[in-house]
């Protein structure tokens, strides 16, 4: 019987937790680097997000020509990175990743101002 109180009250205090008054515009939401998707060490943020801003672009810049440019053929692909430099290759990445972020934040957006036209926003009860 107390197994079933514990959780009616996690289940109460969840919905209680994801139902608080939401801001009115997209920009006025709050931004929390806790939930992020990338791991950032508590402590060692700011040399994790230059590791990151380097690393990352890098490897998807390497994964377009990879992919894209040469193929999928790994001798054309030794032949591309050559000749092309580190910069050349980071700002491909970097080019590729901040247009995918764009798409994702346009995405959140469109699903925030979809969200926010709702009349009311019902609680999901089980029956």
């Amino acid at each position: 019987m107390t197994h079933n109180r514990t959780i009616n009250t996690r289940v109460e205090h969840s919905s209680k937790v994801n139902h608080i008054k939401s801001p009115k515009n997209f920009t006025q939401k709050n931004v929390d680097l806790a939930e992020t998707p990338l791991f950032f060490p508590e402590g060692y943020e700011k040399i994790f997000l230059a590791i990151y801003f380097i690393t990352l672009p890098y490897i998807a810049g390497l994964l377009f020509l990879f992919f894209y440019v040469a193929e999928g053929h790994p001798e054309l692909f030794l032949s591309l990175n050559e000749e092309s430099s580190f910069m050349l290759t980071w700002a491909i990445g970097y080019e590729i990743i901040a247009g995918l972020i764009l798409l994702w934040i346009m995405k959140m957006a469109f699903g925030f101002a979809n969200e926010s036209r709702k009349p009311g926003v019902k609680e999901f009860r089980r029956p």
